[in-house]
């Protein structure tokens, strides 16, 4: 039976009745009652019988009444189970009511009923989606577009998914075939470049964002995403003069504004960053949700009295604005007002997208207080509400990691992993804390697992790099693998450290030297690296240099602060040996 068309029949005939002031008197219950279809039609035809508890249900779901119209759909189904169309409604309704299970069973039922409907399988797929089960969803769209390959918008929701999967090359692959059955489709240009920037191929994402702005010049998230790009390249000119571009269109968007403040005193454009700062303040008033993005620039370049100040007026007009509170606690906590920033983080209750960070930092705040114990009690809590956040899990084994209850740390780790087992955080983590414990090979076990699932994880390259460096061993692998973490992270002071400590063992002193100085103005106050510069200047027999790096690491808190005073005082001993020489190279090193 066609339910779909014998439907539209009805509904056109209801449609002329009212519209010939034939209109039904209105009624509290459904048009038909469950009741009466059964009392009326004990004799009827069950198809005939199926229908007329379809229409019912059609009706219901129209009005919003999704439990009632399950019922009349399970005695529709009843009559006629063999129908797919019936089997997809149920899907339909039960995907609504969020039973996704019974609406995946259903839906299952309607595709094998009919394998070649389009429309049944493009629910199927979107009930996968909703459940995150993206594989099932991915081969269902495959599976239409084998059926019907012009399908565009089943083609752009594939794209999408294989995004959020990571499964850019064949992503790309699908907008190309888009893109080849219509160039001026301006969203698959779109999509094109979200990819590249995600691939990190900055050229081919601009290409691509700029032939969507040549069909769409107004395309909002289009300029939002090259203006992003830019600021990623540091080419703060050109991001400016986008969001500039944006705001043209869209001159309300207080992010755009917000990113285009940024980017001015980036450029030290000053009075420009100011002058948009009070345009922000001539759209809003004080304690306005849209002054939260000034409170928001104030933070960010250290005005705490400030951003304070607007955050504050917001969170007392707005209580249950959990972003501003947050970021209201972050100024006190940065400011030092630990007490007001515990206040206003313990403010942040479960459900909100705060919680989980607001939690985190509650138990930093506990942990620097020496109140360790709570901030576990803290962090046990919120991993009993939120079992999927990964971070509390990280924040939990540091604190256990910071008391050197090692076996405590890696135990939370582990318990994270059942959440996601193959997060590299978490895999890094146990890697550090199994080196911290003296057992190094184990450590590095952990990394080359990290290695097999992201081949350029710049810190699990650098690590391992490094270990074999401090050892002495394998100091070709170690210069390769850190030369390929410096090229993930090419600004990272303790990369560069790392390398410039492999050319000190090769006995490459000048190399180090050149190394080591460009990581500490990267990282002024790392009290390793330090000691590394005091290392190489003391091969270098730059003893009074030495020591006053040495120094200097020991006034930095230097975890092995034992081992830098044993150097300090075989440096002074050496020192005092060779006084006349120690002259000699201390006038030699003046200007």
């Amino acid at each position: 039976m066609n339910y779909r068309y014998r439907l539209l029949y009805f509904l056109a005939l209801l449609l002329l009745l009212s519209c010939s002031g034939l209109e039904p008197k209105p009624q509290s219950e459904p048009l038909m009652a469950e009741t009466t279809i059964r009392d009326q039609d004990q004799e009827a035809d069950p198809q005939e019988l199926a229908y007329r508890y379809f229409v019912s249900a059609s009706l219901a779901e129209l009005d919003g009444r999704y439990e009632e119209a399950r019922r009349f759909l399970l005695m529709a189904i009843g009559q006629d189970p063999d129908s797919a169309y019936l089997c997809a409604k149920m899907a339909g309704v039960l995907r609504v009511l969020k039973e996704d299970q019974d609406a995946l069973k259903y839906a299952l039922k309607s595709v094998a009923l009919e394998p070649g409907n389009i429309e049944n399988r493009a629910l199927l797929a979107e009930i996968y989606s909703q459940m995150k089960d993206d594989e099932a969803a991915i081969e269902e769209y495959r599976k239409i577009l084998e059926l019907e390959p012009n399908q565009k918008r089943i083609r752009l929701v594939l794209t999408t998914l294989l995004i959020r999967k990571g499964q850019y090359k064949e992503a790309l692959e699908e907008l190309d075939r888009l893109l080849q059955d219509d160039p001026n489709l301006v969203i698959a240009w779109y999509y094109r470049g979200r990819v590249y920037l995600e691939m990190g191929e900055y050229a081919e994402a601009e290409k691509a964002y700029l032939e969507a702005l040549k069909l769409n010049e107004g395309m909002e998230p289009a300029l939002f995403d090259l203006g992003a790009l830019y600021q990623v390249k540091k080419n703060y000119a050109e991001a400016a003069a986008t969001y500039e571009r944006l705001l043209s269109f869209y001159p309300a968007n207080v992010t755009v504004r917000e990113r285009l403040i940024l980017m001015y005193y980036k450029l030290g454009e000053n009075k420009k960053a100011e002058s948009q700062m009070e345009e922000i303040k001539r759209q809003t008033s004080p304690g306005d949700p849209g002054r939260q993005a000034l409170g928001l620039i104030y933070l960010r370049h250290g005005k705490l009295d400030e951003s304070i100040a607007e955050l504050d007026l917001i969170v007392k007009a707005w209580p249950n604005d959990d972003k501003s509170r947050y970021y209201l606690a972050s100024a006190y906590e940065e400011k030092g007002e630990q007490e007001k920033a515990l206040d206003h983080f313990q403010k942040i209750k479960s459900g909100s997208e705060y919680y989980t960070n607001a939690r985190i930092h509650i138990a930093f705040i506990l942990e620097s207080q020496g109140r360790s114990d709570e901030a576990i009690g803290i962090l046990e809590k919120a991993i009993q509400i939120e079992k999927d956040k990964v971070e509390l899990y990280l924040m939990l084994s540091s604190i256990y990691e910071n008391r050197k209850e090692y076996e405590k740390a890696i135990e939370v780790l582990e318990q994270g992993q059942k959440v996601d087992e193959k997060n590299v955080e978490l895999m890094f983590r146990i890697g550090v804390v199994l080196d911290k414990k003296g057992d190094k090979e184990k450590s590095i076990e952990q990394m080359r697992r990290i290695l097999e699932i992201q081949p350029e994880h710049a810190d699990a390259l650098n690590y391992i790099g490094y270990t074999y460096a401090e050892q002495g061993i394998r100091l070709e692998e170690a210069m390769d693998l850190i030369q390929r973490a410096l090229k993930a992270k090419p600004d990272s002071g303790y990369i560069i450290d790392s390398l410039g400590w492999v050319y000190y063992q090769k006995g490459l002193y000048e190399e180090a030297l050149k190394y080591l100085l460009e990581a500490a103005k990267l990282v002024p106050n790392d009290p390793t690296i330090i000691e590394h510069l005091g290392d190489v200047y003391f091969k270098k027999r730059m003893y009074e240099k030495s020591l006053e790096e040495y120094e200097k690491a020991l006034t930095l808190n230097h975890p092995q602060s034992d081992k830098v005073k044993e150097k300090i005082q075989q440096l002074k001993k050496l020192l005092h040996q060779n006084q006349p020489e120690s002259k000699r190279s201390s006038k030699a090193l003046r200007p």
